[in-house]
């Protein structure tokens, strides 16, 4: 039997597995305070030389302003309203929002995170209605050329979906903080699907979508994500840790 389902035009679709998949996809804005030590203005030398230039002090410090970013992540508890995105999309937030495919916006609480597997765990309360949430997949099963699709909030523009294979596995070093054993794909992957879940043709969950490899920081067909196998024991510690 064929994997892909056809449209009645003959030509074939992942549109119903799509369907299925993309409403448990979230995109995450986060809203941050940029210290005093990250402001630009202190390490500005014409701010310096203006400063000079009046004979005034130069500040040991600069009030820090507001930053915002944007990811992406998607439910794995929709009876508890737990949404799992990666650890540096949400660090030192001040604020999470979280979107649905639908539109409705939530404010989400940080429940727990394990950094050195860059995951974290949100928690949507009171919990939405009609949430649905992904299964994971077994990663361990993964073969390079194995079709996938990455599912994310790129540059901030909305959920997008991208489709490609597993180009390797067991990459090293790659991701944040140095992680290893990371699935490498040729699936679309920029700044802002960090977070985002890399699915199979089941619709499982086999990794999320954690790094990208390219000069100007953008998709050069070459991105990483973290196997489903490391997320799952990584949720499980967060969990437990509650």
């Amino acid at each position: 039997a064929a994997v892909v389902p056809y449209r009645k035009s003959g030509y074939p679709t992942l549109a119903p597995l799509l369907r299925s998949v993309t409403p448990a996809v979230v995109n995450i804005a986060v809203e941050s305070r940029v210290s005093p030590s990250q402001h630009p203005f202190l390490k500005d030398p014409e701010f310096r030389r203006f400063l000079e230039r009046f004979d005034l002090p130069f500040p040991e410090s600069i009030e820090g302003g507001r930053r915002q970013s944007a990811g992406s992540g998607f439910v794995v508890d929709a009876a508890r309203g737990y949404v799992l995105t990666n650890s540096h999309v949400v660090e030192d937030a001040d604020s999470i929002t979280v979107t649905l495919k639908d539109r409705r916006s939530y404010r989400a609480q940080l429940l727990g995170s394990d950094a050195r597997a860059d995951i974290a765990v949100l928690r949507l309360a009171p919990v939405p209605r009609g949430l649905s949430a992904l299964r994971f997949g077994n990663s361990d099963n993964l073969e390079v050329g194995d079709f996938v699709l990455a599912i994310g909030n790129p540059f901030g523009i909305g959920q997008t979906v991208t489709s490609g294979i597993v180009s390797a596995l067991g990459r090293n070093g790659l991701g944040s903080d140095g992680l290893g054993g990371l699935i490498q794909t040729d699936a679309s992957i920029n700044p802002g699907n960090s977070g985002g879940p890399l699915v199979d043709l089941g619709g499982r969950v086999v990794g999320i979508n954690t790094a990208l490899l390219g000069p100007s920081g953008g998709n050069v067909g070459i991105g990483f994500a973290n196997p489903a196998n490391r997320v799952k024991a990584a949720l499980n510690r967060v969990l437990a840790r509650r």
